[in-house]
């Protein structure tokens, strides 16, 4: 057992979720989704239409949190330096000087990533994997924590560049927001019409201090051997189905592994169920499968073979507490 107060961190969370769903109403299920993979230390590819909130929902995480937000719009002629900063010359001083580029944030928002070019993702993506950026031979660190929430719109394919597998591995989950119900809608125009305003004032809910507590708590999280062979069964099974030319990498794995600790920490466990990595194995894997061509063409869901592997592989029986 561990000294950690998960009921304490289940609060916490609680009041985030409830706190950012003042501004994304109607969508409690993806928010703390979202919050899984910010407690786990992971980045996020929030991929969906235009007008369903995604920009939205990092600003008001960051809010929340009180972290240093950034937004970085994604563009066919933003260049790597845009993004990391670069050395520019101070006459006063007679030298150059590295001036930060809007990486440098706790949470940065990568507007529809697939309109930058390869060279800028590549910038981007140094930083997501080693926290770090490399400007002219010399590595300047990323204050802790560091997230990216990147955005894209699956419908638009014109100007833009998809984003390599490789890439697209490195973000711990893909969610999508969707439409909200008419009731939520219906919320939603109540709420504009009582705040007068396009503004929502959201206010912290926890320190930057109390987010690393919270993150690293999840550390503590125990994971019975039975639930680490069945996350391994899942990721295999990924790997064996003949409708995929590209099954889930290890990274997959971990994402899996991460990502329903996280969900236990955020309900007040310190121990994985596997009802928690059956809610985390889509979010987790979807994206970072790659499809036959002649089901590609017929646009078969990676979320339909995935949740037909969950009904394929065994859920083990595992005590509570590891016990």
């Amino acid at each position: 057992m561990t000294s950690v107060d998960f009921g304490w961190v289940r609060g916490k969370c609680r009041e985030i979720v409830e706190a950012v769903s003042r501004a994304v109403v109607g969508k409690d299920d993806v928010l703390e989704s979202a919050l899984m993979g910010i407690v786990a230390n992971g980045h996020l590819l929030l991929e969906d239409v235009p007008g369903v909130a995604k920009t939205l929902a990092a600003e008001s995480f960051a809010r929340v949190l009180d972290l240093e937000f950034r937004r970085i719009q994604f563009v066919p002629d933003l260049l790597p330096g845009d993004v990391t900063g670069g050395f520019v010359y101070s006459p006063r001083r007679e030298t150059f000087e590295f001036r930060p580029g809007p990486i440098f944030a706790n949470l940065v928002l990568a507007d529809e990533v697939n309109r930058g070019t390869p060279k800028t993702q590549s910038a981007l993506l140094e930083a997501m994997q080693e926290r770090h950026v490399t400007v002219e031979g010399q590595c300047f660190p990323l204050t802790l924590p560091f997230l990216v929430i990147a955005t894209q719109n699956p419908i638009e394919f014109e100007g833009t560049y998809p984003l390599p597998e490789a890439q697209v591995d490195r973000f711990i989950a893909r969610l999508r927001i969707g439409y909200p119900s008419p009731e939520a809608e219906r919320n939603m125009l109540n709420r504009r019409q009582e705040r007068k305003s396009d503004d929502l004032d959201l206010a912290p809910v926890v320190t930057k201090d109390e987010l690393l507590r919270i993150q690293a708590a999840v550390e503590n999280v125990y994971v019975s051997p039975d639930v680490e062979e069945y996350i391994v069964r899942i990721v295999w099974e990924t790997r064996n189905d003949r409708r995929l030319q590209l099954g889930a990498s290890p990274r997959g794995s971990l994402a899996v592994f991460k990502l329903a600790r996280a969900r236990a920490a955020i309900r007040g466990r310190d121990f994985v169920t596997p009802e928690d990595v059956k809610a985390v194995a889509v979010p987790a894997l979807a994206h970072r499968l790659l499809l036959r061509t002649e089901l590609w063409v017929d646009r078969v869901p990676n979320e339909e073979i995935l949740n037909d592997i969950l009904t394929i592989v065994p859920t083990p029986k595992v005590a509570q507490g590891g016990e």
